[in-house]
């Protein structure tokens, strides 16, 4: 059968597949442009190749997502490049990436292992795994925990605050002690510092830092330091706000494995639309690197296209959007190194320097759309608060 439809060179319009034996001479580059054709290699090339066409952007504010044992695997060495070279201007993480990224500044060693080994022997031993991580109990675990609780004891801490204002306040003292250990640069938390870039943990009670703040509370009546999850959800909103609203630009996420820190993430968008009540799409770019399936609902319900009807993401965008679907260690590094070989430095948008003042934007945008758009709704609600508070 003959197929003249003018649709067909659409569909046959990629590079086309041409195998050229790899030599020792080839870089990352080179790898992912010319041996990475089909399947997740692929996709691993269309994520590369989108951070690179668009993330690049000056306009574009990138948020950056991370699931799973990523620290104690040493994917700050992934992480941390991203972030002095201005392609991660956000971050939400889990607690525990968090707890385990002071093992580094802290001189504390984790050490390449087995998953093949006697688990009750390592009990016995006092040796702790994560899958083939292996590391001292009582020397790293139990010492982080000890450094930590010092930290925590500071004056600086004892006040009500976000994960924002403790990751920063944090982050300052581990690039002291990073410098102190003559360690080089390892931490995520100091280079977030840094560089100004924010950092968010949606669950911060599950986590050891979580379990250390909660036992300082039992301990003693003296220690004040709170942590407000209502200032995360607001001023991780003020950034996207401010971004696509007040700044006219484009957002856009890479998301390394799922969870909540995905959905907190994502979350800033209907926060916008549902709860702020202003007129927004959803991000416009969107990457992860996971090995869920969508089927189970490993995938949060956040597939790029379904996401669209959350008001996640842009839906003139979501085509571009890419899951790679894989291991994120062996992704992430990849990606990585294409991006550094393969764009300039953007200027850093130091969005921590900024946060009272996205604050105040926040504020003003949802007094002025919620009296405006349900002023019956927002007299009721007053109403209430006055009737049931005093």
């Amino acid at each position: 059968m003959k197929h003249d439809c003018p649709k067909r060179a659409k569909y046959l319009s990629g590079k086309r597949i041409l195998p050229k034996p790899i030599t020792k001479d080839y870089s990352v580059s080179d790898l992912i442009n010319n041996a990475f054709n089909a399947y997740n290699s692929g996709r691993i090339k269309d994520a590369a190749e989108l951070i690179v066409k668009e993330y690049s952007k000056e306009n574009v504010t990138v948020g950056m997502s991370l699931a799973g044992a990523l620290t104690p695997a040493g994917m700050a060495s992934s992480v941390i490049p991203l972030i002095e070279h201005g392609y991660v201007d956000w971050i939400v993480a889990t607690g525990a990436n968090m707890y385990h990224d002071m093992h580094y500044p802290f001189n504390l060693p984790l050490y390449e292992g087995s998953p093949n080994v006697d688990d009750v022997d390592l009990r016995e031993v006092g040796v702790t795994r994560i899958y083939d991580v292996l590391f001292d109990y009582e020397n790293v675990l139990m010492e982080t925990d000890r450094r930590l609780r010092k930290i925590l004891t500071r004056k600086e801490f004892q006040k009500e605050m976000g994960t924002q204002e403790f990751y920063y306040r944090l982050g300052r003292i581990l690039d002291e002690t990073e410098k102190e250990n003559k360690i080089g640069k390892v931490s995520i938390l100091a280079a977030a510092y840094r560089a100004g870039v924010p950092v968010f943990t949606s669950s911060p009670g599950d986590s050891t830092i979580g379990m250390n703040v909660a036992g300082l509370e039992v301990l003693s009546d003296k220690f004040k330091m709170r942590i407000n999850p209502s200032i995360d959800v607001n001023e991780s909103t003020a950034i996207i706000l401010d971004s696509k609203v007040y700044q006219k630009g484009r957002t856009a996420v890479i998301l390394v494995g799922g969870g909540s820190p995905k959905n907190f993430m994502l979350q800033t968008e209907p926060q916008i639309q549902e709860i702020l009540r202003i007129k927004e799409v959803g991000q416009d770019y969107f990457i992860q690197i996971t090995d869920a399936r969508v089927d189970t609902g490993g995938l949060s319900g956040a597939t790029p296209k379904e996401a669209v009807t959350w008001g996640k993401i842009d839906p003139d965008e979501v085509e571009k959007s890419v899951i790679v679907y894989t291991d994120s260690t062996i992704a992430l590094p990849l990606i990585t190194s294409y991006v550094m070989q393969n764009t300039e430095p953007k200027k850093l948008k130091r969005l921590y320097d900024q946060r009272e003042e996205l604050m105040d934007k926040l504020k003003k945008s949802y007094f002025e759309n919620f009296s405006e758009t349900a002023p019956d709704e927002m007299k009721e609600l007053e109403d209430l608060l006055d009737k049931n508070i005093d």
